[in-house]
């Protein structure tokens, strides 16, 4: 173990000059934090594994990588003592040599005169420093060695003052480096995937399977989860590098449901058995020593004060959040949670803690950095915090039993701190509801709706339509109908918040947007001075000043210029010996498209319509016809090109790794593709970007980080290539091409070779050969997408100082659209819908969203339509046409997830006119409804159900004696519905996916005006008999 021992020298002197920085500084400024020390001294005694990671300990494991036992540091503004044994002294030897001087002073431990020399060495140097040293005053040593420096110590205390220096080490070790924040995230990523991927699928066969388990037992089985190599190695929420051996336990993990809650960290399972209600469950790890903690409340057949209660918690939660940024005090975070809870519901003020977290790191606590009202030390980037946000002893107003009328509710998050949004490491265990929220009791759920049905045919015709064989298929429907009333709901909020952030965002009447889009006659300008005419002017002849883009008519004897822009068209004709030109130009009022309508300042200002000039030189005139329609052209492409290159910006440069070589990926294609032969190139990871380099050519395409809106990686899964996909914030010219989309990417196929009649073949049977090639295509694929991933990773660690984080599109949420011309697969991502496979790239930011819109909903066809409009009106709707139909739900449960609001209907909408409406006066879109027109065939949805019971159709008194006193086969829809009961559920599911009430309603009237009704009661008869 001690040949394994390393100490990195230039890891030790990097955070050594931090902490000698932060001492200076503080001391300058007023010597808050380290008390004015002008001597540090920490002592760390015998090894405590329970002490492990207290503040002594934890300056060892920052500055060393190690925990060293019986040793002495003192630190003065100069220089750095160590007093430890001969054996431990030996790993230390590598620090001599560095800027700040290390004086190592070993001691024999059989000799214990050796000691007490050192120590008393040691006095004198804190003596000679000044009256102030620093001290740990609240940690406690033990041992022999501890023991005699208190006793040498507090002889020669009487000289000097002890001040505490635990908030000075703190602000040190607060703001972490590129590694401490490595190992924070990867812990982060580990304890998300337990509780994301493990521990709600154990909680669920549980609860599903009605067993009775202990908390304990539970909890323990979590415990046996970190030795699990399996379990982490087919995650993608960890990184590439993951080595499970570096992982331990923080605290926990800990199970807790039925009533009795301990929201602590350090709380216990016990041997209660798992209750259906209220259940939190809270881990943290420790990857390379950095701890990361996660804690979620998961609702069992919740009462509606429960989710709205939890609702209110993820808000102050998400409020905590989103006040973590760089110059924010402590108490801010705290305030901005708290407000949050007083803005819902002021009673659960109450409830709320006292503080909601600390900074996490080597400590998994630090209460010098909590997050409490009057904690007023600011926040750094760098810093990582646990933000534990709980609503302590409430009360279920519908309890399913004895056990469920008390619970708690509690969120935790592993949090770093940048100088914009905060990024949360753990958010991969979701909170929201839809991930929190279980429903086993499904048939309480379905007796309101049996009390609501009232004696009449319409109760009859509804219960043969959704009849079912077995109990298991009315569990599948009810569970349907449960989970499309709990989206309509969700929707309904959805669509309420979207109205009311409408009439905020335009509370005034703005009119056009602020008159963005208000059209105005455009003016040209072809000659500032008569010295810059053409020397030709003064032939009086029709001249084509190609450089001005101006055609010059002699009119009057005087040449007058007009700019080829404000020419519409020439046309030439001859009579007689004369040639006529005739020059038509572009006025207001003209009216003969939406492009000529152009209002004018003056509304009393003149204008030339047409103008003729003839000439007896009809090769002259056709010259310049010819010219005139050249240059009209060629000013029209250089308008179209201006127009499109106007969004382009210019990037700030590239600032390249000089000092080491940068991190590549070699053997990428670019696209879209650079002009010339197609090779493969590397990518390259620089300070503030990346760079594309190709063989071919000297023009290498850079992309800098502050320009990044999205990084994506895709695997091969499924695909033929791997990729990595940038999506930028403003284009870039790539050649002579504008875009918004970079991919890097290399092909995961190779050419398959037939080797029929092969001299092996002969030796050989079977499919030996294809078996191999499958285990080899196999494997370099997983190897594709492990390098491929990894370099994402880093791309986003060089890029966390502007909130780049790695998206990967879920494969198992994709639906197959057409968003431009061909069918391609759209897969949802975490902030985005992409199609990245095949150009054009489709990127759709999910925040950038205004409404989605389902077209083309109806009965009998296969395929619907899907339009997102945009936050930003000015933006066209983006389309995906051709989805099929059974993909349906799958889409509507995704915008449900992603908080989307959505509406439907049956036909294709104009929305170029819709937009022009909503551009014209928003204020008084949304004063009328906003979107809620778009819904006005399923407003009537809810009235539809409630009168579907009651009334499907109206029968006679006849008919109903009839069909009560008829079998259970029978219907009043025989015809239309069922002549057995395997057709009459076939049926069934189509009458309520396809035909609405009314139709099948007129049916049943043709049906009966007929006569097929003594048919129909002679047939089931026949049947009975």
């Amino acid at each position: 173990m001690a040949d394994a021992i390393r100490i990195e020298p230039k890891l030790f002197f990097e955070r050594l000059q931090v902490l000698f920085n932060t001492w200076k500084a503080d001391k300058r400024s007023g010597d808050a934090q380290f008390g004015g020390a002008d001597s540090i001294v920490i002592l760390t005694g015998k090894s405590e594994p329970e002490n492990s990671f207290v503040k002594n300990n934890a300056l060892h494991f920052w500055l060393l990588g190690y925990e060293f036992p019986a040793t002495l540091l003192v630190f003065t503004t100069t220089t750095v003592y160590v007093i430890t044994t001969e054996k431990k002294a030996k790993h230390l030897q590598n620090l001599k040599d560095g800027k700040i001087p290390v004086e190592i002073m070993p001691i024999d431990a059989k000799k214990p005169e050796t000691r007490s020399e050192a120590f008393a060495k040691c006095l004198e140097i804190v003596k000679g420093a000044g009256k102030k040293v620093g001290t740990l005053s609240k940690v406690e040593t033990t041992g022999p060695f501890a023991d005699e420096w208190k006793k040498v110590f507090d002889e020669a205390s009487k000289d000097l003052e002890e001040v505490d220096i635990a908030p000075g080490l703190s602000q040190s070790m607060a703001s972490k480096d590129e590694e401490e924040l490595k190992a924070v995230r990867t812990g982060a990523k580990a304890a998300s995937a337990v509780m994301a991927d493990y521990w709600v699928d154990e909680m669920q066969e549980v609860l599903d399977s009605e067993k009775k388990v202990t908390h304990a037992s539970l909890a323990a089985k979590i415990n046996a989860k970190i030795d699990d190599q399996k379990f982490f190695k087919k995650l993608s929420k960890t990184t590439s590098d993951f080595d499970n051996q570096h992982l331990d336990w923080a605290f926990g993990p800990t199970v807790q449901s039925g009533g009795q809650y301990d929201l602590k960290m350090s709380a216990q399972s016990n041997n209660d058995n798992l209750h259906s209600g209220c259940i939190i469950a809270g881990m943290g790890f420790r990857y390379r020593t950095y701890a990361s903690v996660i804690a979620r409340t998961y609702l069992v057949d919740p009462s509606k004060s429960q989710v709205a209660n939890y609702k209110i918690l993820v808000a102050a939660h998400d409020a905590a959040i989103l006040a973590m940024k760089e110059g924010a005090a402590c108490k801010d975070v705290y305030n901005a949670a708290l407000g949050a809870i007083k803005a819902k519901k002021p009673d659960l003020e109450k409830h709320f803690p006292k503080n909601i977290g600390a900074a996490i790191g080597i400590e998994l606590k630090d209460v010098n950095l909590s997050l409490s009202p009057k904690n007023t030390r600011p926040l750094k980037d760098g810093m990582t915090f646990s933000i534990m946000t709980s609503l302590a002893d409430l009360t279920n107003d519908k309890p399913q039993d004895k056990k469920g009328t008390n619970y708690s509710l509690m969120l935790m998050d592993t949090v770093r701190v940048t100088r914009g949004e905060a990024i949360v490491f753990t958010k991969d265990a979701r909170t929201d509801l839809d991930s929190i929220e279980f429903y086993f009791n499904e048939e309480e759920e379905v007796k309101p709706k049996q009390e609501k049905k009232k004696p009449g045919a319409g109760a009859i015709v509804t219960s043969n339509i959704k009849s079912s064989r077995t109990r298991g298929a009315n569990r599948t429907d009810t569970h349907k109908e449960e989970e499309e009333a709990r989206r309509r709901g969700h929707q309904k909020e959805l669509a309420e918040k979207k109205q009311q952030q409408g009439l905020e965002r335009f509370s005034e009447a703005t009119g056009a947007l602020n008159g963005e889009d208000e059209k105005k006659f455009k003016k040209f300008e072809s000659y500032k001075r008569d010295s810059q005419l053409p020397a030709r002017v003064k032939d009086m002849i029709v001249w084509v000043d190609v450089k001005a883009l101006t055609v010059i008519l002699p009119i009057m004897g005087r040449p007058v210029p007009f700019h080829i822009n404000t020419i519409k068209n020439v046309s030439k004709s001859d009579e007689g010996e004369y040639t006529h030109l005739r020059f038509n130009f572009l006025s207001p009022g003209q009216g003969v498209g939406r492009k000529d309508d152009q209002p004018f300042e003056d509304p009393t200002a003149q204008f030339i319509r047409s103008l003729t000039v003839r000439s007896k030189d009809q090769d002259r005139l056709a010259e310049v016809a010819s010219q005139i329609t050249e240059l009209r052209k060629t000013a029209t492409r250089k308008e179209q090109e201006k127009k499109e290159m106007e969004d382009v910006v210019e990037q700030e440069k590239l600032q390249e790794i000089r000092n080491r070589r940068p991190i590549r990926l070699s053997d990428v294609y670019l696209r879209p593709a650079q002009d010339g032969k197609r090779v493969p190139g590397e990518v390259e990871v620089h300070q503030n970007g990346l760079r594309y380099i190709s063989p071919m050519r000297n023009d290498n395409v850079d992309i800098v980080f502050s320009n990044v809106k999205h990084l994506f990686f895709q695997p091969c899964v499924g695909e033929l290539i791997v990729l990595i996909h940038v999506h930028l914030k403003n284009p870039i010219l790539v050649g002579k091409r504008k875009t918004r989309d970079v991919q890097f990417y290399r092909d995961a196929t190779d050419m398959a070779f037939d080797e029929t009649g092969n001299r092996r073949r002969k030796h050989r049977f079977g499919d030996e050969e294809e078996f191999e090639q499958e285990q080899e295509e196999r494997r370099r694929r997983a190897e594709l997408d492990k390098q491929f991933k990894s370099f994402a990773e880093k791309v986003s660690d060089a890029g966390r100082e502007w909130n780049i984080t790695v998206d990967i599109p879920f494969r198992e949420l994709s639906f197959s659209g057409v968003p431009h011309r061909s069918n391609v697969l759209m897969s949802p991502a975490t902030d985005a819908l992409v199609q990245l496979t095949e150009p054009p790239f489709t990127v759709v930011t999910l925040e950038e969203i205004e409404i989605a819109h389902l077209e083309r909903i109806q009965f009998g066809l296969k395929n619907f339509d899907l339009v997102f409009v945009f936050k930003d009106f000015n933006r066209p709707p983006i389309h995906v046409n051709t989805i099929p139909v059974d993909q349906l739900e799958r889409v509507k449960d995704w915008l449900d997830s992603v908080d989307i609001a959505y509406t439907e209907g049956p036909l294709n909408l104009n929305w170029s006119m819709i937009m022009k409406t909503v551009i014209a006066d928003p204020h008084q879109f949304f004063k009328d409804g906003g979107w809620s027109f778009l819904n006005t065939d399923s407003d009537d949805e809810d009235k539809d159900e409630e009168s579907e019971e009651e009334s499907a159709f109206e029968a006679s008194d006849e008919d109903l004696a009839e069909s009560e006193s008829d079998s259970e086969d029978e219907s009043d829809f025989d015809d239309d519905a069922s002549a057995s009961d395997d057709e009459g559920d076939a049926e069934s599911d189509l009458s309520e996916e396809g035909e609405d009430w009314d139709e099948m309603e007129k049916k049943a009237a043709k049906a009966d005006r007929s006569g097929p009704v003594k048919e129909e009661e002679g047939g089931a008869k026949k049947r009975k008999r």
